[in-house]
C-alpha cells in the first residue's frame, strides 16, 4: 500500500508542476503522532501552520512521504452530498433544485485507510465522485461570486449501503457511517473544477467515468444554493454526486476514484465485526 500511494503523490506532483497556477496538499502523520498540513514541492512535503485554506505559512519542516501516512485532506465541520447529480445516474428528469444532504464529518477516512463492511451489511456499493472545500465564511453567495469560495478539490468514495439507504426513513446511516467516505489523497488549489475526468475502478476494472463538465447542477450551483439556507466555514465540503450505475463491494475488493490531473485515491474494503 505504502509503495503504491508513494506513486500515486509524486505522479500528482509531476502533474501539478507542470500547472503554475495549483498547488497540492496534504494531511500527514508520522508513527501514530499528531496530524499536520503539509504543501508538496519538489523536494518532499513541506510542514505549513495551519489548513491551507487558513493561510500557507511554513514551519520550516520538511518530511518525506515514505515517512509518513497519509490522512484525508480534509477537516470539515459539515458535509453535504449531493444526490442525482448526473443524468447517467437517474431515470427520467432531473429535479428543479439539487437533491441535498448532509453526512457527519467523522465518517471520513483517508486514502490509506480500510473501508469497513458494517457486519449487518449485505450490499455495500461505491460512489466515485468530486468533492471541494471550502475556503472562507459564506452566506447568501451568488453563483457568480462562487468561485470566489471554492479552495481546492479532491477525490471521494461516498461508499452507500443500499438496502439501508432503501429502507431507513433518512440516508444518514446508509451514506454517513463510520467510515463510509474516503477521500484524498491530495486537496488541489487552482484544479478546474468544472473539467476533471472521475474515474472509478474495482479491482484495476473501470466501473465509473465521467466528466464534472456533465454535473446538472455545477460545483459553483452548489455552494449558492447550500449557502442560501446553511452557513459554510473554511474547510466545510461539498461533494459532486456520483455518476452512471453502481455495484457491491465485498471484502478484499479495492475502488480507485480518479480525478484527471489530480491525483488516486485507493482504499481497500474489509469486514468488520
Amino acid at each position: 500500500m505504502k509503495r503504491f500511494m508513494t506513486t500515486v503523490v509524486a505522479a500528482s506532483v509531476l502533474v501539478l508542476a507542470s500547472t503554475a497556477s495549483a498547488q497540492s496538499f496534504v494531511r500527514y502523520s508520522q508513527n501514530g503522532g499528531d496530524i499536520s498540513w503539509g504543501m508538496i514541492h519538489d523536494d518532499g512535503i513541506h510542514q505549513l501552520t495551519q489548513a491551507p485554506y487558513l493561510g500557507l505559512d511554513h514551519t520550516g519542516v520538511v518530511v518525506q512521504r515514505e515517512d509518513v501516512k497519509l490522512e484525508a485532506p480534509v477537516e470539515p465541520k459539515l458535509v453535504f452530498m449531493t444526490a442525482f447529480n448526473f443524468r447517467s445516474h437517474i431515470t427520467g428528469e432531473p429535479a428543479a433544485y439539487p437533491g441535498l444532504f448532509i453526512v457527519p464529518a467523522n465518517s471520513i477516512i483517508g486514502p490509506e485507510d480500510s473501508i469497513v463492511r458494517p457486519a449487518e451489511s449485505k450490499n455495500l456499493h461505491y460512489e466515485a465522485e468530486m468533492a471541494i472545500v471550502v475556503g472562507k465564511h459564506a452566506e447568501n453567495v451568488s453563483v457568480e461570486d462562487a468561485h470566489e469560495y471554492i479552495f481546492g478539490v479532491t477525490a471521494g468514495n461516498d461508499v452507500s449501503e443500499r438496502a439501508w439507504q432503501g429502507g431507513d426513513i433518512q440516508w444518514v446511516r446508509a451514506k454517513g457511517s463510520r467510515g463510509f467516505n474516503a477521500v484524498g489523497p491530495v486537496l488541489v488549489k487552482g484544479a478546474d473544477y468544472k473539467n476533471i475526468q472521475i474515474t472509478g475502478r474495482l479491482n484495476g476494472e473501470e466501473r465509473q467515468s465521467e466528466n464534472t463538465s456533465d454535473l446538472i447542477f455545477g460545483m459553483e450551483e452548489m455552494l449558492s444554493y447550500i449557502s442560501t439556507y446553511f452557513t459554510l466555514e473554511p474547510g466545510d465540503m461539498i461533494w459532486s454526486g456520483t455518476m452512471g450505475s453502481t455495484r457491491a463491494m465485498q471484502p478484499g475488493d479495492v475502488y480507485e476514484v480518479e480525478l484527471s490531473g489530480i491525483g488516486i485515491l485507493r482504499n481497500t474494503v474489509v469486514q468488520g465485526q
